[in-house]
């Protein structure tokens, strides 16, 4: 079935979204759910189809090229086309590395462009925030170096004098991306919108671990931003289990993990250790679980 969807999809134009939202969906999940053998051989198929690779680039673009819905929570037809886009991108960067597959078409994309979907985000519905994230996560785990994608738009020539050799070095970023992509994510998490806040958190991991191979003092000046500590009171829900929640267990895994002493103290430590004692661990969400273990292995 591959063959026949993905040549279809090749055949539409971004405006066809009653025809290319199921058959997107039906492209990422033919990537996600089947054998890791299956998977290698659809990834390749995939990535030998020209027409899709450009179809997908045009439905990218649309991000950015459309006006914002009056309603941000109203997830419109186009939106649903750019949240399935922007996910199966991310899973064929993945799965094109993992597999080294071989690349008949790239992607090329404005790095400033998707920051800006992100930093800006002029009543995006939540979904499309967190399908861009994915694609984010994506490519800074590959350290933007996937043979599938050309990154534009980011010249550090251009950049401030003092800045430039940081710059330099977080290339393709540049510092005030970072800074202003940092506070973004922190403001998103304050809306405390469970996928939304497991995406941020995700986002933010991999950013200052991307940083840190970079640039390990950007990394640690990042992790330990004050305003990170005023957000983590902020997202204390006051319950009682109040610090057994995922988002704030691996933001605070985060933390101990690049020494952010001035974010985390051995009294949140210990009020964590407390409560998980108290807990009754066979009840807690699978989330909360594997965020307990994660922070207790990085303790």
């Amino acid at each position: 079935l591959l063959f026949p969807v993905s040549n279809l999809c090749g055949k539409c134009r971004p405006r066809d979204t009653d025809l290319l939202q199921p058959s997107l969906n039906f492209l990422y999940w033919s990537l996600h759910q089947t054998t890791p053998c299956s998977q290698q051989r659809a990834v390749a198929v995939l990535l030998s189809n020209v027409s899709l690779l450009e179809l997908l680039q045009k439905v990218l673009e649309c991000t950015w090229l459309r006006s914002p819905p009056s309603e941000p929570a109203y997830l419109s037809p186009e939106d649903a086309l750019l949240c399935s886009g922007w996910l199966l991108v991310a899973s064929l960067l993945l799965y094109q590395h993992r597999y080294s597959t071989e690349v008949h078409q790239t992607l090329s994309l404005d790095l400033t462009e998707v920051l800006n979907a992100v930093i800006f985000r002029k009543k995006k519905p939540v979904l499309l925030l967190v399908s861009i994230m994915q694609f984010l996560r994506a490519v800074l785990q590959q350290n933007f170096s996937s043979s599938l994608l050309v990154i534009v738009g980011q010249n550090t020539a251009t950049q401030p004098q003092p800045s430039s050799l940081q710059d330099a070095a977080l290339h393709p970023l540049a510092m005030q991306q970072v800074f202003s992509l940092v506070v973004s994510l922190q403001n998103l998490l304050v809306h405390k919108d469970l996928l939304l806040s497991q995406a941020v958190v995700a986002c933010l991991e991999t950013l200052v671990e991307y940083l840190y191979v970079k640039n390990q003092d950007v990394a640690l000046h990042v992790a330990s931003q004050p305003w990170h500590r005023f957000l983590l009171f902020t997202l204390f829900n006051g319950g009682q289990k109040s610090f057994l929640q995922p988002e704030v267990l691996r933001l605070m895994t985060l933390f101990l993990r690049y020494q952010s002493s001035n974010i985390i103290s051995q009294k949140e430590i210990s009020q964590i250790l407390q409560e998980a004692a108290e807990a009754n661990l066979a009840e807690l969400p699978e989330a909360t679980s594997r965020a307990l273990h994660l922070f207790l292995c990085q303790v």
